[in-house]
C-alpha cells in the first residue's frame, strides 16, 4: 500500500500541468536574471527570455535525466499548444488595440508597404531557389510543393510581437524609424499568415465552407464590441475602469471567435489582430483593456512565450557538419535577403544607408508565427521529421539571437540619429509634420484650458497632432504618527490601486468627452513621484515620447473676483525645473477668463470665432510663440493677430507714409505691415522669420498683423491694457529680447520670473484681463542662444 501510494504521489507530481507550471516559473526567474545581466550591455528583454529558455531546454538543464523526465511529459504537448494559443490570442488582440491607425492613414502607405515587402520578395526568390536543396538535405519525404511554400514563408516573415517588444525595450518605438518598422512588420506578418491560412484552406477544401463564416463572425464581433464599448463607457460614470465581469464579456467574445477560427482549421492571429484594431480606442473600455492586458502581457505572457521559443532549441541536432551547414545557410539566407531587399527599397526611397541597415536587421526578427509554419498548424500539410523540425527551429532562434543584439548595437551607435529631431516648432512645417505634445495636469481644474489649447493646436486636418496627457501626482511621505484612518486629512488619503483619488476619474471623463467632440485621441498616463523629482518624470517622458512641446499649468488659479490665488508651491517648483531641463519647447498656460472660465473654452464645441493675439518683441522665445501660433491660426474657429512691438524711433519712415488719421495716437499706433525695414537695430533673424511668416500667412489673410510703436515700458504697459479685453488668449515668449527698453521695468517687481517679463505682467492680479495667457519657451540650444544674444 505504501509503494502504491508513493507511485500515485509521483504520478500526481509528474503531470503535464505541474511540469508546465514549473517551466513557466523557471523561465520567468531565469529570464529576470539574464535581463539584469544583459541590460548593462544594452540587450533587450526578449533576448534574455530566449536565453532563459535555452538554459532550461534540451541544450541546457534538460540534459539531466530527472529534469528531462519532469519537463518533457508524453501528454504535455497538448497543454503547451493550448497555452500558446491563449497567449497568441491575448497579445495579438492587444497589439491591434494599440496600433496607431492615424499614423498609417496620414503616412505614405506605399513607403510602408515597400519596406515591408522589400526583404520579403527577395526572401521568396531565394527561398524558391534553395528549397530543392534544403528539401533533400533535411530528408523530407515528398511534399515538395508544401515544403517550398513553408521555406518561402519562413524567409519572408517578420515577427511583429518581437519587433514591438524590442522597440519598446530600446525606446525607439516612438521614433519615425521605429513606427515605420512596427507597421511594416505588422503588414508582412498579416500577409504571410493570410497566405498560410489560404494554403490550409485550399488543402482542406474549406475556403468557401468555413472561410466565409469566419470572416462574417469577425465582422459581427467587431460590431458587438463597438456597441458594448459604448454601453460600458456610459454605464457608470463613477468608475475609472470596467468591472471584471464587463471585461470578461469582451474577452470572452474575442476568445470565442478565435476558438471557432481555430476549429475551422484556420489560424486565429489575423482575426484577433483585426478585432483589436477595430475596437473603439476612446473611453474607459479601451483604457481598461490596455491597463489590464499590458501588465499581464509584458510581464508574463510575452516573457513566457519568448522563453518557450528558446526552450524548444535542441542543440543535440547540431551533431554533424552537415546539420550545422544547413542552419548556417538558413540564417545567412534570412539575414542576407532581409538586408539586401530592405536596402534596395531604402535606396529607391532615399533613406540613409545606416537607417536601411537598421531596418534590415529589425525586419529579420523571427520567433512568432514561424513556429506555426513548422509546428502543429502545418501538420495537415506535411509531416516533419525530428531533424527537419529542429534544424529549422534552431535557425529561427539563432536569427533572433543575432538580430536583437545587432539592433541594440546599431541603436547605441546611431543614438543621435534616432533621437528627437523636432524639439521646437520654429523649424516645423505645420502643414506636413506631426506635432507630438505632452500636456501635464495635477488635477481637473486646469483641464479645460489645457484641452482647449490642444484643440486649438490641432489646427486643420493637414496638421496631425498626437497629444499625451500626464497626470502628475505628488507622492506624499508616509505618516509616522499613530492615528486612525478617519483622522487623516483629505489630501493624505490615497486611492486603492492608483494614486490621485477622484481626480483621475474627472480627468478621464473630461478627456473622453473631449475625444468624443473633437475626434482627437488623447493618451492618458500618470507619474507618481515626490515633488522634488516630479520634473524628471516629465522630462524623461517627453524624451521617450519624442514630443516637440510640453504644456504645463500655472501654479495660480483665478478666483471668482478675478484675482489670482496661489496654489501649491510645489507646482511652481516643478514648472521652474522643467523649464531648465526640458528636452523640447515648453508652454505654461495661465487660465484666466470670466468667472474663472477660459475665454477660448468655446473651441471645444462652439461655432463662435475666437480672437487670439501673439505678442512679438523679438528673440528665440517670441519666434517660438509665433511658431505655436501658426498651428493655432489654422483652426477654423480662430482669428489670430500678431502684434509686433517696435521702438518708436524705428517708425519715422513708416509714419511719414501713413495717412493723417493715425497721427493722433498718443501712446503709439497700429499700422499694417507694408515692408520690413533693413539697416536698423532690429534683429535680422527676427526679420527673416517674420518676413517668411508674413508672406505665407498674412498675405493670404489667414493671420492678421499689426505693429505697435512705443518708446518705453510704460507705453508698452498702456498698450497691453488697451487690448486686454479684446482677445481670449495671449501668446507670448518667455524671454523676449532680454533687457529691452520696451519691457524693462514694466512692473515694480516680478512675481513669477518663470513667465518672463511680459508673461508675468499679463498674469499679475493687478492686470485684470479676461483672456488666458500662454507663455512659450523655446528649447535651449547653446550655440543658437549665443547667436541670438
Amino acid at each position: 500500500m505504501d509503494a502504491t501510494h508513493r507511485i500515485a504521489c509521483q504520478e500526481n507530481l509528474f503531470n503535464p500541468l505541474t511540469s508546465m507550471g514549473m517551466q513557466v516559473s523557471g523561465i520567468l526567474v531565469i529570464s529576470h536574471f539574464f535581463h539584469l545581466l544583459l541590460k548593462g550591455l544594452g540587450q533587450p528583454g526578449p533576448i534574455a527570455q530566449i536565453f532563459a529558455g535555452l538554459v532550461l531546454g534540451p541544450t541546457g538543464l534538460s540534459n539531466i535525466h530527472l529534469v528531462n523526465r519532469f519537463f518533457y511529459q508524453s501528454t504535455g504537448a497538448d497543454f503547451y499548444e493550448v497555452f500558446g494559443l491563449f497567449c497568441r490570442i491575448i497579445f495579438m488582440f492587444l497589439i491591434g488595440l494599440e496600433t496607431d491607425i492615424p499614423y498609417i492613414r496620414r503616412n505614405n502607405v506605399v513607403v510602408v508597404t515597400a519596406i515591408a515587402f522589400g526583404g520579403a520578395i527577395i526572401g521568396m526568390i531565394f527561398g524558391l531557389a534553395t528549397s530543392a536543396f534544403l528539401h533533400h538535405e533535411l530528408e523530407v519525404q515528398d511534399q515538395k510543393t508544401m515544403f517550398m511554400a513553408i521555406i518561402v514563408l519562413l524567409l519572408a516573415y517578420t515577427a511583429s510581437p518581437v519587433v514591438i517588444r524590442l522597440a519598446a525595450e530600446l525606446k525607439f518605438d516612438t521614433s519615425d524609424i521605429g513606427r515605420l518598422a512596427i507597421i511594416s512588420s505588422l503588414i508582412i506578418e498579416m500577409t504571410c499568415l493570410a497566405i498560410f491560412n489560404l494554403i490550409l484552406a485550399i488543402h482542406a477544401n474549406k475556403v468557401y465552407k468555413y472561410g466565409v463564416y469566419c470572416v462574417l463572425l469577425d465582422v459581427v464581433i467587431i460590431f458587438i464590441n463597438k456597441y458594448l464599448a459604448d454601453w460600458f463607457n456610459k454605464r457608470d460614470h463613477n468608475q475609472k475602469y470596467l468591472k471584471n465581469t464587463e471585461l470578461f464579456v469582451i474577452l470572452s467574445l474575442v476568445i470565442g471567435s478565435a476558438m471557432y477560427v481555430e476549429w475551422a482549421s484556420f489560424n486565429s492571429i489575423i482575426s484577433c489582430f483585426v478585432i483589436g484594431l477595430m475596437f473603439p480606442k476612446q473611453g474607459k473600455a479601451a483604457r481598461t483593456l490596455i491597463h489590464k492586458l499590458n501588465f499581464s502581457v509584458h510581464n508574463f505572457i510575452l516573457p513566457v512565450y519568448f522563453g518557450y521559443i528558446g526552450f524548444q532549441f535542441n542543440g543535440r541536432f547540431l551533431n554533424s557538419w552537415n546539420n550545422v551547414l544547413i542552419v548556417v545557410i538558413m540564417v545567412l539566407l534570412s539575414i542576407g535577403c532581409k538586408i539586401s531587399g530592405t536596402l534596395i527599397v531604402c535606396r529607391y526611397l532615399k533613406i540613409p544607408l545606416n537607417k536601411g541597415v537598421l531596418l534590415g536587421f529589425i525586419m529579420n526578427l523571427k520567433g512568432h508565427a514561424d513556429l506555426l509554419f513548422i509546428g502543429s498548424s502545418s501538420k495537415i500539410l506535411m509531416t516533419w521529421s525530428p531533424k527537419s523540425y529542429n534544424l529549422l527551429l534552431i535557425s529561427i532562434v539563432i536569427n533572433t539571437i543575432i538580430s536583437g543584439p545587432v539592433v541594440a548595437l546599431l541603436m547605441r551607435k546611431h543614438e543621435n540619429l534616432l533621437g528627437n529631431m523636432h524639439t521646437e516648432l520654429e523649424i516645423h512645417d505645420p502643414d506636413k509634420e506631426e506635432l507630438r505634445m505632452l500636456a501635464c495636469v495635477y488635477g481637473p481644474r486646469p483641464l479645460s484650458a489645457i484641452l482647449s489649447l490642444v484643440s486649438a493646436l490641432s489646427g486643420s486636418q493637414k496638421a496631425p497632432i498626437t497629444p499625451y496627457l500626464m497626470q502628475l501626482i505628488e507622492l506624499l511621505p508616509k505618516r509616522r504618527t499613530n492615528v486612525s484612518y478617519h483622522e487623516l486629512e483629505a489630501d493624505e488619503l490615497s486611492d486603492e490601486e492608483d494614486y490621485g483619488g477622484n481626480d483621475a476619474l474627472e480627468i478621464n471623463e473630461a478627456v473622453d468627452n473631449f475625444t468624443s467632440e473633437t475626434k482627437i485621441l488623447v493618451r492618458v498616463t500618470k507619474a507618481v513621484s515626490s515633488i522634488a523629482t516630479l520634473y524628471e518624470d516629465v522630462c524623461n517622458s517627453a524624451e521617450d515620447l519624442r514630443v516637440s512641446i510640453i504644456l504645463l499649468p500655472f501654479h495660480k488659479h483665478q478666483r471668482i473676483d478675478g484675482k489670482m490665488d496661489i496654489g501649491k508651491e510645489g507646482i511652481r517648483t516643478t514648472n521652474q525645473k522643467v523649464l531648465r531641463h526640458a528636452p523640447c519647447s515648453v508652454g505654461i498656460i495661465v487660465s484666466r477668463g470670466i468667472d474663472g472660465v477660459p475665454g477660448f473654452l468655446q473651441l471645444l464645441g462652439s461655432d463662435t470665432v475666437q480672437h487670439m493675439a501673439t505678442l512679438f518683441f523679438g528673440g528665440p522665445d517670441d519666434r517660438e510663440a509665433i511658431a505655436w501660433s501658426r498651428r493655432i491660426a489654422a483652426h477654423p474657429h480662430v482669428n489670430l493677430t500678431v502684434i509686433r512691438f517696435l521702438p518708436a524711433s524705428s517708425s519715422s519712415n513708416v509714419r511719414n507714409s501713413q495717412i493723417d488719421d493715425s497721427s493722433d495716437e498718443d501712446d503709439g499706433m497700429f499700422v499694417t505691415l507694408s515692408r520690413l525695414e533693413k539697416g536698423n537695430d532690429i534683429n535680422e533673424i527676427d526679420n527673416a522669420f517674420l518676413s517668411e511668416f508674413y508672406n505665407r500667412y498674412v498675405t493670404s489673410g489667414q493671420v492678421g498683423y499689426v505693429e505697435k510703436y512705443v518708446n518705453n515700458a510704460a507705453q508698452t504697459a498702456a498698450a497691453l491694457k488697451d487690448i486686454g479685453d479684446m482677445y481670449s488668449l495671449f501668446i507670448v515668449g518667455k524671454g523676449g529680447r532680454g533687457n529691452s527698453p520696451l519691457t524693462t521695468g514694466i512692473c515694480d517687481w516680478e512675481e513669477c520670473p518663470e513667465l518672463g517679463t511680459i508673461g508675468d505682467f499679463l498674469a499679475s492680479s493687478d492686470f485684470n484681463i479676461n483672456g488666458s495667457v500662454l507663455v512659450v519657451q523655446q528649447h535651449r540650444h547653446a550655440k543658437k542662444d549665443v547667436l541670438d544674444d
